[in-house]
């Protein structure tokens, strides 16, 4: 293992500690009573506290120190003192352990009183600390200069969300989005729940992709020797159960597409799905804005978002527009009674990219997605879809080119997605295959495999039946406002990382010098590499950071080596 300078040092101080007879990692459970939060929400001058945490600062002044340690639910002021922690004449627990063998980052428990500083900040009175975990890493503490000026935060969005642990120590704020993440999939469970539906779950590898128009992942099953995918959606399934005798029915699903990554789409992702029998999309129109409307509530403690330069109101209800009306809007062309030739040179006309494969369909909600989507910014359901977009969709009871369906708008984005469901299973089978004569014409999204058992199921009676879809993540985006996916999962998809670091010209620079003087002491390298005093610092900490350079203590000298890779 190729280890930084610091790294090395910590590995000393580990051996340090077990030298004198302390497990760094112990097992032992330890009895914490309070938190930081608790503290300070409770103080009462003089009472006896337990708590743990990571040591985030230390300002050390010889016989005492002020360290700031950070929990679970935010950080608090403890004060060191050498004969508090050491009120014998051995020291050993303040002197080497606590001052020379303590890290930044560091894990300890801590037993002590609660006082008040002379600028009356609450803090705490060690008594006695214990060594909960050594942390072999420095973690990347952002620095101030004189001007105010932050140097070395933790920012860097690649880092970041590959190293979401560390990210969430560094940044406390980056916690509070998974916080009011949590809160929303609590809050959406409450509001079924009231409502008596039923949560379930249903498979992730499944044997047809079926319930969306997708890309599927595709993997092998040993034992069956057959092929299986990922789950694209859980439509299918929950379906069933509706079938089955359960009148609602919802489940927040893991869901796979291979399809493109980009700042609103990852390849998993979460989603709801729920279903509720004998209601129609009339019914869930309602639902939904009811629904998030209780959701914005229980997350931000307000119906009210902002989202980018955006301001906006879950509060219900919300805006009602059709398909055709909004295309007819933002395009001055009527969809209605067009043919898919008419529709491929309306879309050309308007600068659309557009080929032989697209069916109506999709000629149809090209148009609507480059034309008109990103002009809804309030929340707004888009109804009556065309029914060449919506092959699990019920017809329109006043119009048979159209379907029974919404997908709810915000700030440009689809949120959720809902029908009156398609319980004919005559229909849905020519749907089915009109589904796959499209992926027969190279429509690579189109359904190109009849889900015969779903039909089977359809055959033996559905209700009257709707259901919504809704995406998790995109919403705790609006409710967070976050403009980037990455931003709420804890951890995004990543391309592999570089295998090898990409040097300054500064750090290639102090390499070649090292290259040439094999052994050489830290200080003659710093003569040698005759850089100023800025540029030498962020030099060798990136040349530190990369893992190239090798620190050997000989005595009072400190040798650097050069590490290739």
């Amino acid at each position: 293992m190729q280890l930084s300078e610091q790294e090395i040092i910590r590995r000393e101080k580990l051996n340090g500690l077990r030298e004198l007879g302390i497990n760094p990692y112990p097992a032992d459970l330890f009895p914490v009573n309070h938190t930081s939060k608790q503290v300070k929400d409770n103080f009462e001058e003089g009472k006896q506290v337990i708590l743990s945490g990571r040591i985030m600062s230390n300002r050390d002044m010889g016989k005492a120190s002020f360290v700031e340690l950070q929990d679970s639910e935010g950080r608090i002021q403890l004060y060191f003192n050498r004969d508090v922690i050491c009120p014998d004449e051995d020291k050993t627990m303040y002197n080497q352990v606590f001052r020379k063998l303590t890290d930044l980052g560091d894990f300890i428990g801590i037993e002590g009183e609660l006082f008040l500083t002379k600028v009356g900040e609450k803090s705490i009175r060690v008594d006695k600390f214990t060594f909960l975990s050594k942390t072999l890493r420095p973690l990347p503490f952002p620095k101030k200069d004189e001007d105010g000026n932050t140097h070395d935060a933790f920012v860097d969005p690649e880092l970041r969300y590959r190293m979401r642990y560390v990210d969430l120590i560094v940044n406390p704020e980056v916690k509070q989005v998974f916080v009011k993440r949590t809160k929303l999939f609590t809050a959406m469970r409450n509001f079924f729940n009231q409502a008596g539906y039923m949560e379930v779950e249903t498979p992730v590898l499944q044997s047809i992709p079926g319930g969306a128009a997708a890309r599927p992942f595709i993997t092998h099953h040993n034992s069956l020797d057959i092929p299986l995918y990922m789950r694209i959606a859980n439509e299918l399934y929950l379906k069933r159960l509706i079938v089955g005798g359960f009148d609602g029915v919802y489940e927040f699903s893991k869901n796979f597409r291979n399809e493109g990554m980009d700042r609103t789409h990852n390849p998993e992702f979460t989603a709801m799905e729920i279903y509720v029998a004998y209601k129609d999309y009339n019914w869930m129109m309602e639902f939904t804005e009811n629904l998030l409307e209780h959701c914005a509530n229980e997350v931000n403690g307000t119906t009210d978002a902002t989202f980018g330069k955006h301001e906006v109101s879950f509060k219900a209800p919300y805006a009602r527009v059709t398909m055709t009306d909004a295309i007819k809007q933002f395009t001055d062309f009527d969809i209605t009674g067009k043919t898919e030739a008419e529709l491929f040179e309306a879309a050309k006309g308007m600068g659309i990219a557009v080929d032989g494969t697209m069916g109506k369909g999709k000629l149809i909600d090209e148009i609507f997605g480059e034309k008109c989507e990103g002009n809804f910014i309030q929340p707004t359901f888009i109804t009556d879809y065309p029914k060449e977009m919506s092959p699990l969709c019920k017809e329109h009871r006043d119009n048979p080119e159209l379907t029974e369906r919404f997908e709810l708008m915000v700030c440009g984005k689809e949120i959720a997605n809902a029908y009156s469901e398609l319980n004919d299973p005559i229909d849905q089978r020519e749907r089915f295959e009109a589904q796959m004569a499209l992926a027969a014409k190279g429509d690579d999204e189109a359904t190109g495999i009849i889900d015969e058992d779903f039909l089977r199921a359809l055959e033996y009676g559905m209700p009257p039946t709707s259901g919504l879809g809704i995406g998790m993540d995109r919403l705790i985006m609006f409710l967070t406002n976050n403009a980037s996916i990455q931003e709420v999962l804890f951890f995004p998809q990543m391309r592999p990382e570089k295998k090898g670091p990409e040097l300054t010209e500064d750090e290639k620079h102090i390499i070649e010098v090292l290259k040439a003087n094999e052994g050489i002491s830290i200080g003659d390298l710093k003569i040698k590499a005759a850089l100023s005093g800025k540029k030498w610092d962020a030099a060798s900490k990136g040349i530190s950071k990369h893992g190239i350079m090798k620190i050997k203590v000989d005595g009072e000298n400190k040798i650097a080596e050069y590490i290739g890779k």
